[in-house]
Formats: structure tokens, C-alpha cells, sequence
């Protein structure tokens, strides 16, 4: 049974039609159409129904494409593993990034990556960390930038840096000239703030319900530059890690007290699969870290990833 198969018969069990599956793939209709019953010979059970007006998979079909669905996937990450090359002369990473490190963190990660491994090509991805880990999951990633938490079993979660919660404001605040403010001072104060589907928000939530503490929110938003935006541009406030204040020199921080817990960064992978590319993007990233003066609180180079 080859590759060409798989696709095929793939093909027509998502298009449910012999000819749009032929369309998307470049055949005539005819030659796919052999392909398949060629292959429902060799397998010498049929996969699809074709006595109704639509093609539907038969119950052969239905456990047959989960297992072709899985074939198909370990192929193309074998073939991405041929191109992963020892001493990255050459390779493609994708990386999965949450919100926040954006404005502070991937730009000069990146460049240095790119200065270092110039033959490497990288995808970035800019998603949740629900959505970065189930892309992780799903192969769709080879590496993630995301914090610590509950994760799922098959990834693994190095410690990268230790991150402060506090409340950010511009420079023309009435608080901008204070250096701390209490989580009970800070919640009379109309807010901006990421929505709940990011863990930012998330980590606020359950701090302030701890403490027991109603924010007054006034707005919320799913872009981290929009509320950036907003808060240079009106009397709002907002919450947010301490890291990505230095990323913006219209933006002043106050410590909020008693602090709010800490967060840690962490570097996400999958258990599985050993990606050449992803350890050096892992080793480059603690020495921009280290660079900015942060000192990373765990060995991302050595310990989760090769």
C-alpha cells in the first residue's frame, strides 16, 4: 500500500464526493476512482457506500481512515525529521507564542535565532495557551512559549523565567507617579484587561477571588496592543506582567501589595518527538534572557529538550 493511497482515499472521505476529492487533488475522476477500488481490493473490504446519492465511509472505512489519519501524520513527521538535520544547516521549527511575550520577547529572539541559524526557517504562531498547547498536541508545533500550569501529558513544561503581576498605567496617570498601590486601591479604578481566554486574565481572576476582590472592569479586549493603546490614550489601567512594561517606554508600573503570586514561563514540547531545531531555539532563548538580565530559572537547553 503507498502514500498516494492514504491521500486519496483521504481526500474522498472528507469530500464525501469522488469529484471535488479528484479536483483537490490534480486527477481525473476516473483514475481516482480506480485508485480507491484498487485499494479497497487490497484491503479486500469495501470503505465507501456508493449506492446513495452521496459517497458515505462504511463502518471498514470509518476505522480504516482513523488509522490512515495517523499513518499520514507520522509520515510527514518523518519527513520533517529528514530535513532536521544535526548541525542545522538546514530545517524548518514552528513555534507557538502567548501574547505576552510578543512586545518584549520574540523580536530579539528571533533575530538572534535567525543571526545563528540563518538556514533554519521558523513559523510563529501567536495563539492562547489553550490553543498553543492543543496545537503542540496535534503536531501542528514543535515548540511553545506559554506558562506553567496544568498541562496535558504529553508535553512537557521547562521553567524559563519567573514573571510579577502589576498594575501598568501611561506616564500621565494620576497614579503614574506612585511605585505601589494596593489590589483594593487598584479595584476603584476603571480597568482594561485581556479577556478570559487568555491565562493572563485567567491568574487575575482567581487572585483577586482569593483575595476577594471585585475589579472594576471597563473594558476588555483579546489584542495585548489594543489595550496598550488604550490605556496611553485614556484614564484606564490595566494589569499585566512585569516583563512587558520594559517594552514600552509611555507605560509605568506600580507593585501592587501584598503581591500578587508570581507566574513562571516555561518552554513547552512534546515529550515524543526530538526536534534538533527547537533545543537550539530553547538554548538561544536563555541567552537573550540573560542578555535583557533576567536569569532563567531553569536549564531549557539542557533538561526538556535536546
Amino acid at each position: 500500500m503507498i502514500l498516494r493511497y492514504i491521500h486519496y482515499f483521504l481526500a474522498v472521505a472528507e469530500r464525501g464526493s469522488f469529484t471535488r476529492a479528484a479536483a483537490s487533488l490534480y486527477v481525473s475522476q476516473p483514475a481516482l476512482s480506480q485508485q480507491i477500488k484498487l485499494l479497497e481490493q487490497a484491503l479486500g473490504v469495501p470503505l465507501f457506500d456508493r449506492t446513495g446519492r452521496t459517497i458515505r465511509l462504511t463502518d471498514a472505512g470509518l476505522v480504516f481512515q482513523q488509522h490512515a489519519r495517523q499513518a499520514l501524520a507520522e509520515l510527514e513527521a518523518g519527513a520533517r525529521a529528514v530535513h532536521n538535520v544535526d548541525d542545522l544547516s538546514r530545517g524548518h521549527l514552528r513555534l507557538g507564542v502567548t501574547p505576552t511575550y510578543i512586545p518584549w520577547l520574540v523580536g530579539p529572539l528571533l533575530a538572534a535565532f535567525w543571526q545563528r541559524y540563518p538556514g533554519v526557517t521558523l513559523s510563529l504562531s501567536e495563539a492562547t495557551q489553550e490553543q498553543t498547547e492543543q496545537q503542540l498536541v496535534n503536531d501542528e508545533l514543535d515548540i511553545g512559549l506559554g506558562f506553567s500550569g496544568e498541562h496535558a501529558a504529553e508535553l512537557t513544561a521547562t521553567p524559563l523565567l519567573e514573571e510579577s503581576l502589576v498594575a501598568v498605567v501611561s506616564k500621565t496617570h494620576t497614579l503614574a507617579k506612585r511605585q505601589r498601590i494596593t489590589l483594593e486601591r487598584l479595584s476603584s479604578e476603571p480597568l482594561v484587561l485581556l479577556d478570559k481566554s487568555f491565562a493572563t486574565r485567567v491568574d487575575i481572576d482567581r487572585q483577586c477571588r482569593k483575595r476577594a476582590v471585585s475589579l472594576k472592569i471597563a473594558m476588555e479586549s483579546n489584542t495585548l496592543g489594543a489595550i496598550t493603546e488604550m490605556i496611553q490614550h485614556a484614564p484606564l489601567a490595566t494589569i499585566l506582567p512585569d516583563t512587558l512594561v520594559r517594552a514600552c517606554d509611555a507605560l509605568g508600573s506600580l507593585s501592587i501589595e501584598p503581591p500578587l503570586a508570581k507566574r513562571t514561563g516555561v518552554l513547552l514540547a512534546r515529550r515524543t518527538h526530538q526536534h534538533a531545531a527547537a533545543g537550539a531555539l530553547s538554548r538561544v532563548l536563555n541567552d537573550v534572557l540573560k542578555a535583557m538580565g533576567i536569569d532563567p530559572t531553569g536549564t531549557a537547553g539542557d533538561s526538556a529538550l535536546p
